[in-house]
């Protein structure tokens, strides 16, 4: 059976999951490594994408991060999830290769988590039809925003906030107590705020009740606390 027809068949039966799949290509069917790199892809792009800026650098470590699990596979400890175990190589790469190309720039100073800094809660009105214009704008300038994160707090808020992981997980992710990724992830939410009241001023001039109203909205989305 071609892999296109094994992958049909499962909307007919139970679907393996991702740790069923690295068993069956340990055992010798090697095709199926196609169907955890598509399962994983996205989350894998934006864990790296989180760590370097270059869309080539990431797309070179992705292709190494897979190439080392397939490699190692053999050695996965089946208590944890594949996906956790992918990422956590991917994120090793991706620093090993921010660490060669970025060694000889200039750091830049961020300010340093404090963590008895209280979290606000922030209000959530939904944007009105007329908004989705600055949405997109605002989608655009978030990106910019959480780019300008330090890198080890943009890796918490991608993985907690956008791909939806545990606390849990992404400790385990990080080889962090789930203290260390509250405490990040905290003060990646206040310094992402900040950095969207400070470039929104100067984006929208004349709309700035919308600019408001929107920003909130989208923080909600993105932001928005999970359980774990």
């Amino acid at each position: 059976m071609t892999l296109p027809a094994l992958v049909a068949s499962w909307s007919h039966s139970r679907v393996p999951s991702d740790e069923e799949i690295v068993r069956r290509v340990v055992a010798g069917e090697t095709a199926l490594f196609e169907v955890l790199m598509r399962r994983n892809n996205q989350r894998l792009y934006r864990a790296v994408r989180s760590v370097l800026q270059e869309e080539a650098e990431v797309e070179d470590v992705m292709q190494q991060t897979y190439l080392a699990a397939y490699r190692a596979l053999g050695d996965f400890a089946h208590s944890a999830r594949f996906s956790t175990w992918l990422i956590r190589i991917g994120l090793n790469q991706a620093l090993a290769m921010r660490r060669r190309t970025v060694r000889h720039l200039p750091l830049r100073e961020h300010p340093k988590p404090n963590e008895g800094e209280p979290v606000e809660e922030l209000p959530s009105p939904n944007p009105s039809p007329e908004d989705a214009a600055s949405v997109r704008e605002l989608g655009r300038l978030l990106e910019r925003v959480l780019d300008d994160l330090p890198q080890a707090y943009r890796t918490v808020v991608i993985l907690r906030e956008v791909e939806g992981m545990s606390t849990e997980e992404t400790a385990a992710v990080l080889g962090v107590s789930e203290d260390v990724v509250k405490t990040r992830l905290h003060r990646a939410r206040n310094l992402v705020r900040d950095g969207l009241y400070a470039s929104a001023g100067g984006a929208f001039p004349f709309y700035a009740p919308r600019c408001d109203r929107v920003v909130f909205a989208v923080l909600e989305q993105i932001l928005v606390p999970h359980p774990g």
